[in-house]
């Protein structure tokens, strides 16, 4: 039996041209890699503050306090503690976690509704790029999701003084268990969905 694939048929103009608008997408992913840029500036600008608050930096020292009061509290930070130290970090982390959602995105949504990037062979390829489909992006990016909200939520119930009398932990709370129960109500779709595209398993005969 001839295995050989067969020639490649050339699109009639339509088809191509419904097909080839999948190229639109590329300036959206451009567009995600310059807000990748910003981010990464953002890391190092509140890193940078956060080392010369440490030093003694007055004017540093207010931006850090600045940047991790609640506005509107009846408690806000003076000095730089641990407390602090702790929202500041978490907020570092916070950038990190964004950024990979965004590469998720970015390389993954590339590879799934643009082209191929051929990187079977390369040694830096994602272990989780080998494998990467619509549905899988839905539950990568739906956990991403998960985890930047935990991060929020973490940020609250450390400065959780600040959140007393307008009760916006209890708001977070509960986006933070609706985003986990969508994720998993993603995750559960998805696995009915692959086991009823999985061909029947042969029986055998009785």
């Amino acid at each position: 039996m001839d295995n050989q694939p067969r020639p490649h048929k050339p699109l009639k103009t339509l088809p191509n041209l419904i097909f080839m608008s999948r190229w639109l997408q590329v300036p959206l992913y451009i567009g995600l890699i310059a807000a990748q840029v910003i981010y990464v500036y953002l890391f190092w600008a509140e890193l940078y503050y956060l080392i010369l608050s440490a030093m003694g930096n007055e004017s540093a020292l207010k931006h850090i306090l600045d940047a991790v009061t609640v506005e509107g509290a009846a408690v806000k930070p003076t000095k730089l503690n641990e407390t602090t130290l702790m929202l500041v970090v978490l907020g570092l982390i916070d950038v990190v976690m964004i950024s990979n959602l965004l590469i998720m995105v970015i390389v993954g949504g590339y590879e799934t509704f643009v082209s191929r990037m051929n990187l079977s062979n390369h040694p830096d390829q994602p272990e989780w790029l080998s494998h990467v489909n619509a549905s899988v992006l839905k539950v990568k990016l739906a956990t991403a999701i998960i985890g930047i909200s935990s991060i929020h939520l973490l940020k609250t119930f450390i400065n959780a003084k600040a959140y007393m009398d307008n009760g916006e932990w209890i708001a977070q709370t509960v986006i933070h268990i609706t985003f986990l129960l969508s994720a998993l109500a993603i995750a559960y779709c998805d696995r009915i969905m692959t086991q009823h595209s999985k061909p029947p398993s042969a029986n055998s005969a009785h």
